[in-house]
């Protein structure tokens, strides 16, 4: 069976839920359509000019980047223009590209939780804002004749997704109770006599946006004249997706021997830091990308250093004066290192559904800038 781009954008939802992005965000599917058919991906940082140009001399029909190529409004699609020039090769080309930033981020084992295990941080927490909860579990009672015929109606639907499961609920048999009123129609029972009614609960997951849409489905099929249903919401006390993260290094160090050490892990020719080189570090902070809107965050936190890239002379100003520690390692360093994850990651979750594309991740990219 022939893999199409909504396959490929299906697994995405696994690793990096949409719902996660941040409200300002553009992420998903950026150029082509959904029903074109897959063979083989590319994944990058960016959707240069060069990474598109690559990609389509070698024959790429999806390429997943996590900054996105349309990240303000277009008012026109100017083909003289970068972005209307990556536009127009991408659909000559019959190129899809499909982009996962903040949500990417914010997930679980998503990008700061890579970087923040790989410089050495443990027991990670969300720094910044907590994801919402989403989700709530719906509870159905069904006459026992019933019971596989409204199963099969829920699992039409999108509830019972848990993680990279499906069709996932919860069955036991009971007793229920109800006397008709002078005007009902009841399924069983006599109009003001009480009956009893041997029942199915059938419990499962549904997502805020898809509840709505979840009941009425079920509604059309269910016997009962007044469908009996319970909606609770589910809370979680240690969510880790949400913005930054925050944790522990084990042991104690100094400001400048964790810098140097960052440098090492991450290979790279520069970091910058700011604060007394002396500060004892034992919880640090972290940020991809651009990091200075987390900087209050930060500051209140309890950490002793933070993190990220992109990182502003006033910041470095605002965490002198309070005898803390930054350590900016660019925007590139903090990001780049989710290409290779991200490609491993995606062939194995592809791979578990039955779905064999080829899936590379790009190598030729480089930081923008250079150091003298």
């Amino acid at each position: 069976m022939e893999t199409k781009i909504f396959d490929i954008i299906k697994a995405m939802e696994t690793i990096a839920p949409i719902r996660l992005a941040e409200e300002w965000d553009n992420v998903g599917l950026q150029v082509g359509q959904k029903d074109w058919p897959v063979r083989k991906i590319w994944i990058s940082l960016d959707p240069g000019p060069d990474v598109v140009n690559d990609a389509c001399r070698n024959d790429v029909d999806l390429l997943i980047t996590h900054h996105p190529l349309i990240f303000h409004p277009l008012r026109s699609i100017n083909l003289n223009t970068a972005v209307g020039a990556i536009i127009q090769k991408a659909i000559q080309h019959h190129m899809a590209i499909f982009s996962a930033h903040t949500n990417l981020d914010n997930a679980i084992d998503g990008l700061n939780d890579i970087l923040a295990q790989r410089i050495g941080i443990k027991n990670l927490k969300v720094l910044g804002k907590v994801g919402a909860t989403e989700h709530y579990k719906l509870v159905l009672y069904v006459p026992v004749a019933y019971e596989q015929q409204i199963l099969n109606s829920i699992f039409e639907t999108k509830a019972g997704e848990i993680g990279s499961y499906t069709c996932c609920s919860f069955r036991n048999k009971g007793t229920g109770t109800y006397r008709p009123g002078s005007l009902s129609k009841p399924f069983a029972g006599k109009v003001g006599e009480i009956t009893h009614a041997d029942e199915i609960r059938i419990e499962t997951i549904v997502r805020k946006s898809d509840l709505n849409s979840v009941i009425e489905h079920v509604r059309k099929i269910h016997p009962y004249e007044t469908m009996a249903y319970d909606i609770y919401p589910l809370l979680k006390n240690e969510d880790r997706q949400g913005s930054g993260r925050i944790g522990n290094l084990g042991e104690s160090t100094n400001l400048i021997s964790f810098a140097r050490s960052i440098k090492e892990k991450l290979g790279l020719n520069l970091v910058k830091i700011a604060g007394n080189p002396d500060l004892i570090v034992n919880t640090a902070a972290v940020c991809t990308g651009s990091g200075s809107s987390l900087m209050n965050n930060f500051i209140s936190s309890g950490a002793q250093v933070y993190i990220s890239g992109d990182l502003r002379y006033h910041d470095a100003r605002a965490v002198e004066a309070a005898n803390l520690g930054l350590i900016d390692i660019g925007h590139f360093a903090s990001e780049h290192l989710i290409v290779d994850v991200l490609a491993s990651r995606l062939e194995k979750v592809l791979s578990k559904h039955g779905i064999y594309v080829k899936v590379e991740a790009y190598g030729l990219e480089n930081d923008p800038f250079m150091v003298l």
